[in-house]
């Protein structure tokens, strides 16, 4: 191996291991923090308990389907193990093992701190809004370290250990099928739960969110930790992984033409500053006595933005790196910022289409529906446009470097835009804890003060994480372009040791190639579909049961003192529900390429990827910011406006937020991980789909 990549491989583990300490030392902090009052820790408990449930009985169902995943991987990749090298196999077998292994540790770490960081943060409001802040933020920021920290140490092993890329994609597949179930899974469980708790708790009987007497309500708060922290972070987990594994691949691949190591080495060096100037970011940042948490979070993750951007020119100018390359790299960073403020300039709650919602709203559900739609659907443009113009940028700003830099400029972009993704992270788990702490706050009678500063923080976090999963979306969108690039690298490595022809794009005037487009575009609107009407069906169980415990127990809904709704009820058909719908949407999408691949061969897939990323990004946008405006316009009729909480207005909000739940949390953010999964099964099976099907 030459010597420059190896620096660079041991500069990125150090790195690693540094998040990995500050990671400690914020778990520490936040631990550290008083609590001391019973009804909060009792409650507390009870949600931490059942995220761990939920958790470990998911892993079991997803252990068994890893390992059948792995037995078939053993066997027929790279290539059949009969006509092939054996180790290659065991390699690319245990390669995936691998990645969902780090990939589950990372959802593993995210609930554990998350369900202390809600407590702490709950009881440190009676103190103000910075301490509440700072243990909500620094939270977050524990799972932010550690995902990103695995990401880069797994990656860089893995290509360390193996010196093979193949087995690079075979870790990379591994983190996106695992978090394309646990998204899954925890995105129909924490619906399941919210909606149920919204449409009986607020609509039918016009108590509180988070009033103790609704037996939905500690589901919901369990919800909001298997859901927005251990499935959001196993997809981030997987875009970072996915992101590093495609430019590897296009840059080992340059290197061996070239000579040489320095476009991998390049790779290794961003990805590692970007890491670095996360940890920097996070240790950095700040909430003034009376700030605004918003701002907060915004600042330290444009703090993270600069940093990156002049150590990154640093490292180019010292290393001798491309300056086209590092040109695409800013690309990306800087259209990652500009669809994260497109997102919150449709889902933050001071702003016009939140506005025009809660207006639309006085005149029932339905306009609420059609205005949300309508500002989700006119959300998509500044991402999409955003998301077409860097790639289009980074391919021209790299295409005079010869040969493959192309699309190695795109790949590259797509590194830049996830080169923060630890300060993502941080402010994508702050979240849900400060959502779980509002509530804790409600359930401890913390007082109206309290109530307000969690309030206040909660709102922060629906803004930051509509900007967070545009972000997201984004970045995966770069980077299943970046795949697609990795699919015709890999395709043309088999082609040339078989003597075959090699391809150069994807004609869509070929019937072969316009079969799989069509097929792809309509694979994502499924797959929503599947997991929605899973969310629906769950639903209407735990609703039943609520009716059911609001009938049968006496004094419940007077709120008699003693009187306890049966919370484990509702967690349990949660549970058991989502683990039942979680496997078949993920499962349809990888049979259907397959399928694909075996029919028309590498054209078809080539046409079936596009399809795929197109229609998928259109309506992961599409749903996961009218869900965050829906979210929005109900709390800005809450907090006051267009006849406030218990009016008409307020009941037709709920509804859309009802609507708007499974957009943004369930069906929304696993699209991306689809794409994804997809992708890396077309890289992995290329070999056998050109050799393997009937019209290729």
């Amino acid at each position: 191996m030459d010597l420059s990549v190896l620096f660079f491989q041991i500069v990125a583990i150090i790195i690693a291991l540094l998040a990995f300490g500050e990671a400690f030392w914020l778990y520490k902090w936040v631990v550290s923090r008083p609590s001391s009052n019973p009804r909060i820790s009792e409650v507390g408990k009870l949600i931490q308990n059942g995220a761990k449930t939920f958790l470990s009985k998911e892993y079991k169902v997803l252990t068994r389907f890893c390992g059948i995943a792995a037995v078939i991987i053993l066997i027929l990749l790279p290539s059949p193990i009969w006509d092939g090298n054996p180790y290659n196999n065991i390699l690319m077998s245990l390669s995936y093992l691998f990645g969902t292994i780090f990939s589950g540790i990372a959802g593993k770490i995210g609930i554990t701190i998350a369900t202390i960081a809600n407590i702490k943060s709950a009881e440190a409001s009676t103190k103000g809004i910075k301490p509440s802040f700072m243990a909500g933020f620094r939270g977050g920021a524990v799972m932010g370290m550690a995902v990103v920290g695995s990401s880069l140490l797994g990656v860089t092993l893995v290509l360390l250990l193996t010196n093979n890329t193949t087995a690079l994609l075979g870790f990379s597949f591994g983190a996106s099928s695992l978090a394309l179930f646990a998204k899954a899974g925890g995105g129909i469980f924490t619906k399941t739960a919210d909606i149920s708790a919204d449409l009986v708790g607020k609509v039918e009987l016009g108590i509180p969110e988070d009033d103790p007497r609704n037996p939905a309500v500690i589901a919901d708060n369990v919800g909001d930790n298997v859901g927005d922290v251990a499935g959001m972070g196993a997809d981030l987990f997987d875009s970072n992984v996915a992101s590093m594994a495609a430019a590897l691949v296009m840059a080992v691949s340059l290197d061996r033409v070239k000579g040489g190591s320095l476009n991998a080495s390049m790779v290794f060096c961003y990805a590692a500053i970007g890491l670095l100037a996360s940890i920097i970011g996070v240790a950095t940042a700040r909430m003034g006595k009376n700030g605004s948490p918003t701002k907060a979070l915004n600042s330290s993750t444009y703090v993270t933005t600069v940093i990156f951007a002049i150590l990154t020119a640093v490292a180019t100018y010292a290393f001798h790196f491309e300056w086209r390359i590092w040109i695409a790299s800013a690309i990306g960073l800087s259209v990652g910022v500009i669809i994260g403020i497109a997102s919150d300039y449709f889902t933050d709650d001071s702003k016009k289409p939140v506005h025009m919602v809660a207006k639309a709203s006085e005149s029932g559900p339905a306009f609420t529906i059609l205005s949300g739609i309508s500002y989700g659907f006119m959300s998509c443009l500044p991402a999409m446009a955003g998301i077409a113009v860097s790639a289009l940028a980074a391919y021209k700003v790299c295409e005079p470097l010869g040969d493959g830099y192309a699309m190695f400029g795109i790949s590259m972009a797509a590194v830049g835009m996830l080169s923060i993704v630890g300060m993502i992270i941080s402010n994508d788990a702050y979240g849900p804890i400060v959502d779980n702490a509002r509530g804790l706050v409600e359930m401890g009678n913390l007082g109206d003060e309290a109530l307000e500063i969690t309030d206040s923080l909660d709102s922060a976090g629906n803004t930051v994480k509509a900007i967070t999963k545009g972000f997201a979306i984004g970045a995966a969108g770069l980077t299943v372009i970046a795949l697609l690039g990795a699919f015709i690298s890999e395709v043309n490595n088999a082609a040339i040791e078989l003597g075959k022809e090699t391809i150069t794009g994807f004609d869509i005037m070929n019937p072969v190639v316009f079969f799989g487009l069509l097929i792809g575009a309509a694979i994502p609107a499924v797959f929503s579909a599947m997991l929605m009407l899973g969310v629906e069906r769950n639903a209407q169980r735990m609703v039943a049961e609520i009716h059911r415990q609001f009938k049968e127990i006496i004094g419940l809904k007077e709120g008699k003192e003693g009187v306890i709704p049966e919370y484990d009820k509702c967690i349990e058909i949660a549970t058991d529900g989502s683990l039942k719908e979680l496997i078949p949407a993920g499962l349809f999408a990888i049979v259907t390429t397959l399928l694909v691949g075996f029919i028309g061969g590498v054209q078809a897939i080539g046409g079936f990827l596009t399809g795929n990323i197109v229609s998928g990004l259109l309506l992961a946008l599409f749903m996961s910011n009218s869900g965050g405006l829906w979210d929005n316009t109900k709390k800005y009729v809450e907090s006051g406006h267009h006849g406030g909480k218990g009016s008409d207005t307020h009941k037709s909000a709920v509804v859309g937020d009802t609507v708007g739940d499974p957009f943004k949390d369930t069906a929304g953010p696993s699209i991306n991980t689809q794409i994804t999964v997809v992708s890396l099964v077309a890289s992995l099976m290329s070999t056998l789909f050109l050799t393997m099907s009937l019209f290729g």
